[in-house]
Parts: C-alpha cells; sequence; structure tokens
C-alpha cells in the first residue's frame, strides 16, 4: 500500500480553501497537513473537504493567528501531545491508520522566531528554540522506548543546508538559518535518528526550495527561496521512503504563482507501507 502525505502552510485556510481542493483534485494525497490555518477550530472549512472525500480532519485552532490541521482519507486518531510552551495551536498528532501499518504523524508550525537571533533580546526567537527544545525531549524519550513508525511533517521555519536557501552567505544572520537554529534542528533531528527525505534521493548541492516572500515582484525569475517546510521520517520508515524512488518526493513549485497564493508550496511525500 503506498500513502502519498503532503504538507502546506496555507497561510489562511479560510482564504485559500479553493485553491487546497484545487490541489486535492489534481494531486489526491491520502493525508494533508496544514500549517497557519488562522482560525478556530469551528471555523474551518471541513464541508468542502470532506465532499472530496476526507472524511477524517483533525483541528488545532486558534483566532487569527498559527493553527494546524491534518486533514485524511484514511482512519484518524489523535494523540495527546503537548509541545508549544505558550499553549498556542501549533501543532496536531494522529495516530494514521493505514491498511498494512499505521503510522504517527505530526503536523507542526514550529514558531517563525522574529527578526533578532538571540533569545536574549528576542522573546519569539528565545520561543522558537524553547519549542524545539520540547520536541526533542519528546523524540528523545520515544527513541528510548524503541523506534516506531513516525512521519513528521510542517512549517519548521528553519533552511538547515547550504542548499536550502538562495544564498549561504548573506542569510547566515537571517532569522531561519543562521547557525544556532540550524545547529537546534540538527540535534533534533539526531534525537530520533530521523531521516529528511527531501536528501535521501537528492545531491546536498541540489537548490530546494519551498518558501518565497511575497516582496519579490517575480518570484521565479529571483527565485530567492528556502526549504523551511519538511518532511521527516523514522528509521523505521526508512525502506517506505525507498522503495518509490526518487518519484516518491516532490515539491510542487508551480503552485507558488497560483492566484492569490500562499508563500509556501505543498510538499509531498509517497510512502510504501
Amino acid at each position: 500500500m503506498s500513502v502519498k502525505i503532503t504538507t502546506w502552510n496555507i497561510n489562511s485556510v479560510r482564504l485559500r480553501q479553493g485553491l487546497v481542493c484545487d490541489f486535492l483534485k489534481e494531486h489526491s494525497p491520502d493525508v494533508l497537513a496544514l500549517q497557519e490555518i488562522k482560525c478556530l477550530e469551528d471555523q474551518f472549512p471541513y464541508k468542502p473537504f470532506q465532499e472530496l472525500g476526507y472524511e477524517h480532519i483533525e483541528v488545532s485552532g486558534q483566532k487569527a493567528y498559527h493553527g494546524a490541521a491534518t486533514l485524511s482519507r484514511l482512519p484518524m486518531e489523535r494523540l495527546p501531545t503537548t509541545f508549544c510552551p505558550l499553549d498556542h495551536a501549533r501543532h496536531v498528532s494522529t495516530r494514521v491508520i493505514a491498511e498494512n501499518e499505521d503510522f504517527e504523524l505530526h503536523n507542526f508550525y514550529i514558531p517563525a522566531g522574529g527578526d533578532i537571533a538571540d533569545p536574549e533580546k528576542n522573546d519569539k526567537f528565545r520561543h522558537k528554540l524553547d519549542f524545539l527544545a520540547v520536541m526533542n525531549g519528546y523524540f528523545t524519550q520515544r527513541f528510548v522506548e524503541g523506534d516506531v513508525h513516525q512521519v513528521l511533517v510542517g512549517d519548521f521555519n528553519i533552511a538547515p543546508g547550504e542548499h536550502d536557501v538562495w544564498s549561504h552567505k548573506q542569510l547566515l544572520k537571517v532569522v531561519s538559518h543562521t547557525p544556532i537554529e540550524v545547529e537546534t534542528l540538527a540535534k533534533l533531528q539526531k534525537s530520533h535518528d530521523f531521516i529528511d527525505t527531501s536528501r535521501l534521493f537528492r545531491d546536498d548541492e541540489e537548490k530546494l526550495y519551498s518558501w518565497w516572500s511575497y516582496r519579490a515582484r517575480d518570484v521565479m525569475a529571483s527565485n530567492r527561496g528556502r526549504r523551511l517546510d519538511h518532511i521527516w521520517v523514522s528509521p523505521a520508515l526508512e525502506e517506505a521512503v525507498r522503495k518509490p524512488g526518487r518519484d516518491g518526493y516532490e515539491i510542487h513549485t508551480e503552485w507558488r504563482v497560483k492566484e492569490k497564493p500562499s508563500d509556501h508550496v505543498p510538499v509531498t511525500q509517497i510512502l510504501a507501507l
């Protein structure tokens, strides 16, 4: 059984529900993880997605800010996880019940961190590091208990590699690519030996972006992007990623130039369970 998982920071699900529906019709992921939905649970547009076959929806909402939601054609069970030190709506954890084997899906919207990369001068940056520390503690403990099938997806708001940003040198002091963020994310990845699926079949020298600023006049001509959106799997699922081959992972770049797009594009990974 193949399961197609897509993550997408949609930057207001009510404003872009038509765009989401178009994507679901065209690409038919089994699971779609959305971030920055910017609405409360009772404001979420359940009906249009359910009519497309996504009957299972779990939402963590907050008025006007943040928020995450997971839509699935497969049954899901909500997991009682807590990650945000400030209790923002920034994650949804579920157990996806697949035909052959279940897996946990952790859908994250990690804080952006503001403009100053100093936790002593910037509370937003401190919050980002604290959020990552809670994640690290949780997944470190889970790994002690044993390797289970886990998938981490979402807008991590960190572009870790030199070729995950349009200019490594120019962005070294810009929040999302600073050394402290990159090192912290690397420690999180190591906490459970998570595999960044984007690089399994792609050379580290290949430029990969999933976000482009709204400030760019001609987004794709300048191509000043960053890879902020990630899909990680636990070691138990590495073979499930490798089986589909290179085509199992895709950054849907063309969705950045749709009418009224999000500044992020969908990112997909197929798992061969």
